[in-house]
């Protein structure tokens, strides 16, 4: 139902102020949403209105998605404006999910179940904690950087970026507070090589270069030693950690496999310009095999980690044999995410060093 021109003619009346109340003209009212059982979600609207991404935007303003548009709206340079660019199928799912299982390192966390631990552990925890709290700050400030240059049609894409940072920040807040909590302290930063590493991630200078990167090898990686919590773990507190920081981390990586998924099936032609991506990413994935460490990209992470899975520096041997177990994981789980997003024929191109971890696939 439109409002008609006399309501118009009655507002605009001398009784009152003088308006100019033009932005009612031409409006339509339609028929109330209906919240689902999950309350009123982003979904539930664009069901009820045929509410959906276009392929590509001409909006060059910050003009929402369904705003009627005024001629004189200031010019905002939007460099990502296709679909492609940027989107996930699954993105305005994993909003909504973000803000259902926010949590808070404050009251979350069973802090007084930190008891006194020998040296070797201590200094471990907080060695790994310490690598961790770099690791976020990345995984902060990627996404954030990102969401200025992507249309205000495709805004699915900009509000899970921004639940993503949020999730980084608490992640960040968690490792330091666990690496100050027990009486040890902030230890080492990570080696240049491994800084290195991550500052490829921000100056990545396309969305799916960095999230290729970043949601589906680097935290990919990140999340399968997070659900090897219970093992890294030493108390309930940082079990506890350990299952929510995962929890939050496979929303992130669920993003870019699907972005990859949509890639795949929309611009096939970019294929190549993905394995070259994967290429450059994936020896990340594999830094220690039969006792030995290749380089000191991720010392940092490997030896605490060996130290905690062992139980202490008494039992490296054994800690070395979990490392290989997490790595099996990490590599398979890996090219499992690709399956799924279109790219299963990376098995057969990807670089020699994961080879002896993969798994035969099954029939």
């Amino acid at each position: 139902m439109a409002v008609d021109s006399n309501t118009l003619e009655m507002l605009r009346s001398d009784t009152g102020p003088a308006l100019d109340l033009s932005w009612l003209e031409g409006v339509e009212l339609t028929d109330r949403i209906a919240p689902s059982k999950r309350g009123l979600i982003l979904s539930d609207i664009a069901a009820a209105r045929a509410d959906t991404a276009p392929e590509h935007s001409e909006n060059l303003s910050l003009r929402p998605r369904g705003t009627r548009q005024i001629l004189n709206a200031t010019r905002v340079a939007m460099r990502l404006r296709d679909k492609a660019d940027t989107w996930a199928e699954n993105c305005a799912l994993l909003y909504e999910e973000a803000l259902a299982r926010q949590w808070s390192s404050a009251t979350d966390i069973p802090w007084e179940t930190l008891k006194p631990l020998p040296d070797d552990l201590e200094l471990a925890m907080c060695q790994l904690c310490t690598h961790l709290c770099e690791v976020e700050f990345t995984a902060a400030d990627v996404p954030g950087q990102w969401i200025p240059a992507i249309s205000p049609d495709h805004f699915e894409v900009k509000l899970f970026l921004a639940t993503q940072a949020m999730d980084e920040a608490r992640h960040l807040e968690v490792f330091r507070k666990r690496a100050l909590a027990n009486g040890g302290g902030l230890m080492r930063q990570s080696a240049d090589s491994a800084a290195s590493a991550l500052r490829s991630i921000m100056d990545a200078s396309d969305f799916t270069e960095m999230s290729v990167i970043t949601h589906v090898v680097g935290e990919g990686q990140v999340l399968t030693m997070f659900r090897m919590g219970e093992f890294v773990g030493l108390s309930e507190a940082e079990k506890k950690i350990f299952r929510l920081v995962a929890q939050d981390e496979s929303r992130h990586v669920a993003f870019g496999v699907m972005h990859l998924k949509y890639i795949a099936e929309h611009q096939p032609w970019r294929r190549e310009e993905i394995h070259s991506y994967l290429d450059r990413a994936e020896p990340s994935l594999v830094m220690h095999k039969g006792g030995r460490i290749f380089g000191t990209a991720f010392t940092e992470r490997l030896e605490p980690l060996i130290m905690l899975l062992g139980g202490g520096r008494d039992h490296l041997n054994e800690g070395m044999t979990s490392i290989e177990e997490i790595t099996r994981r990490m590599v398979n789980e890996y090219m499992q995410r690709l399956s799924v997003a279109g790219f299963g024929d990376r098995r057969g191109r990807c670089i020699p060093a994961i080879e002896p971890y993969l798994e035969p696939t099954r029939s």
